[in-house]
């Protein structure tokens, strides 16, 4: 019989240090340079044996970062209830977010449609990084309607959480009225702020949560990396 590949014998010895918690979940694998040391083979023999690897879901390459081996993807459940900090806490990772931007500006149709105002009226936008024990698993985009809530923009500065930041402006509770998911290819922007590959796939989620009395208080679109959250849909 013929001996197999040499890229095929790295890519099972890696897969036995993976097996036996050598390299647990979201550890760095060695450098190509250093595989290239260990297994006595030129670096394209071991960047073959890492692809390999990557397309059956054992690492992840991070352009600039290295490679490292893919986490159990975290279980976010949507339904009337959406909190990010609570979400990521029952799944037993440590919740992480980094507000990017916030502006005032005026509304435009979608969004003006979905938190039932006028076009051109004016709105506190903005974005962020949502991180789980220090990775990057999604981005954000938000809108709240500015006159209902004068105080978010000093809240949002001074809070991690949307939650915290919503009680700060008087809004004590809240519920999702509707949530829509889609599929995507990563944009390089947001490849890049999430540490994946151009084109990489993402869940879309677009969402209006309202507050007791049913009036909306925010539109939000969100960017999951594909391969680091499931989303669960609750009743």
């Amino acid at each position: 019989m013929p001996r197999p590949a040499l890229w095929t014998a790295i890519s099972d010895s890696l897969t036995g240090d993976i097996a036996t918690g050598r390299y647990g979940p979201g550890d760095k694998l060695p450098t190509e340079a250093d595989l290239s040391a260990r297994f006595g083979v030129n670096r394209h023999t071991v960047r073959r044996a890492l692809q390999h690897m990557a397309e059956n879901g054992l690492v992840n390459a991070r352009r600039g970062a290295g490679v490292f081996v893919a986490a159990c993807p975290t279980e976010y459940p949507i339904g009337q209830r959406v909190r990010f900090h609570r979400n990521l806490r029952a799944a037993g990772r440590v919740p992480g977010r980094e507000l990017l931007m916030s502006d005032t500006r005026s509304a435009d149709r979608e969004e003006a449609q979905a938190l039932r105002i006028a076009p051109g009226d004016p709105v506190l936008a903005y974005e962020t990084i949502a991180t789980a024990d220090g990775e990057p698993i999604a981005l954000g985009e938000g809108v709240f309607p500015a006159a209902r809530l004068p105080g978010m923009p000093e809240a949002l500065q001074a809070h991690s959480s949307v939650t915290a930041a919503l009680a700060a402006c008087g809004v004590a509770d809240y519920t999702r009225a509707s949530t829509r998911v889609t599929a995507h290819l990563a944009t390089p922007t947001q490849a890049r702020r999430l540490r994946l590959p151009d084109g990489a796939p993402l869940l879309r989620t677009t969402g209006v949560n309202v507050d007791p009395s049913g009036q909306p208080i925010e539109y939000g679109i969100t960017w999951f990396a594909g391969d680091r959250v499931t989303l669960t849909l609750e009743q």
